[in-house]
C-alpha cells in the first residue's frame, strides 16, 4: 500500500526533517511513506495569493493519479482518535489503496485539491504550522501502525 504524502512548503528546519524520518523509517515496507515536497512561492505583503494557491494547486494535483484514495488535511474535516485512525488505515491496507495524504501551506489547501479529496481530516480544531503537520502526520501514522501489529508503542 503505497503512501504519498504532498506537502507544501521545502526547506524544512532540520528538526522537522529529523523528526519526520525518524517515523518514517519505522515504518515496514508495506505501509512506507513517500514524502513530495511542493514548491511555493515567496509570500510578501503584496504576494498574489490566489496566484500562489493555484501554482500549488497544480503541482499537487500533478503527483496524484485517478485510482489514489485521496485525503486531504483540512481544519475543517472530520476529526479521528487514533484507534479510528487505525482502522481506517488497516481497511485501506486490505484493500490495496494507494493513498495520498495533501498537507496545505499557510492558507491550507486549494479548493480544486479540497474537492478532489475522497476524505478531509482533521488533526485538531487547534491550529498548527503547516511544517508540524507532517510530523504530526507521520507519528500518527507509525501509532496507527503499531495499533494494527499490536506493536508496544502504542499504550492506550
Amino acid at each position: 500500500m503505497p503512501i504519498k504524502i504532498l506537502a507544501v512548503g521545502t526547506k524544512m528546519p532540520d528538526w522537522v526533517n529529523q523528526t519526520y524520518v525518524e517515523y518514517a523509517k519505522r515504518l515496514p515496507r508495506d505501509y512506507a511513506l513517500n514524502l513530495i515536497e511542493i514548491a511555493s512561492p515567496k509570500r510578501g505583503d503584496s504576494a498574489d495569493i490566489p496566484a500562489i494557491l493555484k501554482k500549488e494547486a497544480q503541482a499537487i494535483m500533478g503527483h496524484i493519479e485517478p485510482a489514489n484514495l485521496v485525503i486531504a488535511l483540512d481544519v475543517k474535516g472530520q476529526n479521528w482518535s487514533t484507534e479510528q485512525l487505525a482502522a481506517k488505515l488497516q481497511n485501506w491496507h486490505d484493500q490495496s489503496q494507494s493513498l495520498v495524504f495533501m498537507i496545505g501551506g499557510p492558507e491550507g489547501l486549494p479548493e480544486v485539491c479540497l474537492n478532489r479529496a475522497n476524505v478531509r481530516w482533521s488533526l485538531s480544531n487547534l491550529t498548527f504550522p503547516h511544517p508540524l503537520v507532517r510530523v504530526i502526520l507521520a507519528e500518527q501514522l507509525y501509532r496507527a501502525w503499531s495499533i494494527i501489529t499490536k506493536h508496544p508503542y502504542h499504550r492506550a
